[in-house]
């Protein structure tokens, strides 16, 4: 009981003429936890508890009531036998022993502790307003995201709390022009471009599935109506139906790689791989002097693997442009024939075509008549004053439900937005 030294006076022995009738001082300590709150009697009259514990639980219950928190009188009772079992030596035993006996609800606890500590510590909580502590906290800014050298940061002794600060590269790349970027920032792109998932809009199909809901109604389900009244004596008591089927529309991409496109096909190639890998329901091709299917390329999960399989697979890489004849070429060998039919289109150039504009708008015209939608792609149109006047570019303009920018992650972003809309 050396801790209980600092509140029980050592005259107060069990037995003694002083224990019998305890004052305890509490008049102060009351006042600081419940200013407003009645004071108790400046002597406790107890009726002769036969050991200390008792008697400690009854005075501590005398102050709680005094602070505000209602204690019963079972509860002081139960209180005092947990105090003799486990004793007055242990500061942790009484605390949890008067917690467990005394707080009915989670809002008292605070109340609790304040007495607690007046109590049973002898600290006069809020009396005398002490020093304002201070509590410093250290940024620590990263330079870059390299780790630490070995040895840094570690804990030497007590410091002040240290708050971590990191930047994050992306937000810098968000905006930026593809243009501009270098290898690393290539390499820091990549996880933005994996997150993008391009999901078109939901078509009919002419697969039925089971109509779902009461209200939904259909081409009759006559297999599911009659094994569903076999459980009732074949009795038709509720009739089941078919319903058209959805499913996504299928996305094709068709990526300039010419050489007015050197700044940008990199990252739009990328772009297309992480578009095919994300889903099944994509193609990609690449237009040049040529048509190319790229889709098997870019299928590896590897963005460095799969822009070097299609780099191989390209003939024409940075190479002249004839938007014309690969359109012409796509339409007659995969788009008119299916590939195209009730699918999302996607063209990612800048219009600058070496062909005839007029072979362009043909194609373009026949395109669009098979295709859900049409969406051009052009980094350029970022520029500030940026005005369609390339031939191939205004040829195709007037065939295109969609004319958006692609000059930066945040574009893409963008259009992945339109895609789904």
């Amino acid at each position: 009981m050396a801790w209980l030294n600092w509140y029980v006076p050592q005259s107060c022995e069990p037995g003694s003429q002083a224990m019998a009738a305890m004052s305890f001082n509490f008049g102060d300590v009351l006042q600081a936890l419940a200013p407003n709150a009645v004071p108790a009697r400046p002597a406790l009259a107890l009726d002769a508890p036969n050991t200390t514990a008792e008697r400690m639980a009854v005075a501590f219950a005398v102050a709680l009531r005094a602070a505000g928190l209602p204690v019963a009188l079972g509860n002081v009772i139960t209180f005092a036998e947990a105090l003799a079992a486990v004793g007055l030596e242990s500061r942790q035993h009484v605390y949890w022993a008067g917690r467990a006996v005394l707080v009915r609800r989670p809002e008292d606890i605070a109340l609790f502790d304040r007495a607690f500590a007046a109590f049973w510590l002898a600290r006069m909580v809020g009396t005398e307003p002490g020093p304002e502590m201070v509590h410093q906290i250290t940024l620590a800014l990263d330079a870059d995201d390299e780790p630490p050298a070995e040895g840094e940061g570690e804990d030497d002794g007590p410091s002040d709390d240290t708050l971590a600060v990191r930047w994050s590269g992306q937000e810098v790349l968000r905006d930026k022009d593809f243009a501009d970027y270098t290898a690393e920032e290539f390499a820091e792109a990549r996880e933005v471009m994996a997150s993008l998932r391009l999901n078109g809009s939901p078509r009919r199909c002419r697969r039925l599935v089971p109509a779902t809901g009461s209200r939904v109604k259909g081409r009759p389900d006559l297999r599911r109506t009659v094994r569903r009244a076999l459980r009732s004596d074949g009795v038709p008591i509720r009739r089941h139906f078919l319903t058209e089927s959805l499913k996504p529309r299928r996305i094709v991409l068709l990526c300039d790689v010419s050489g007015s496109m050197e700044s940008y096909a990199r990252a739009l190639v990328r772009f297309c791989q992480a578009a095919v890998v994300g889903r099944g329901r994509v193609e990609a091709f690449a237009l040049g002097t040529r048509l190319t299917r790229i889709t098997r390329e870019l299928s590896s999960r590897n963005p460095d693997e799969a822009l070097a399989k299609a780099a191989k697979r390209v003939l024409d890489w940075s190479g002249g442009t004839r938007l014309g004849e690969g359109l012409r070429a796509f339409n007659d060998q995969w788009g008119v024939r299916g590939m195209a039919r009730s699918a999302i289109v996607v063209i990612l150039s800048d219009g600058w075509d070496r062909g005839e504009p007029e072979l362009l708008a043909e194609q373009m015209a026949r395109l669009h008549r098979v295709a859900f939608r049409v969406i051009w792609v052009n980094p350029l149109k970022a520029a500030p004053g940026y005005a369609p006047l390339a031939r191939g570019m205004a040829a195709a303009l007037p065939h295109v439900d969609a004319f958006v920018e692609g000059h930066s992650l945040a574009s893409l972003q963008e259009l992945a937005q339109v895609i789904a809309a």
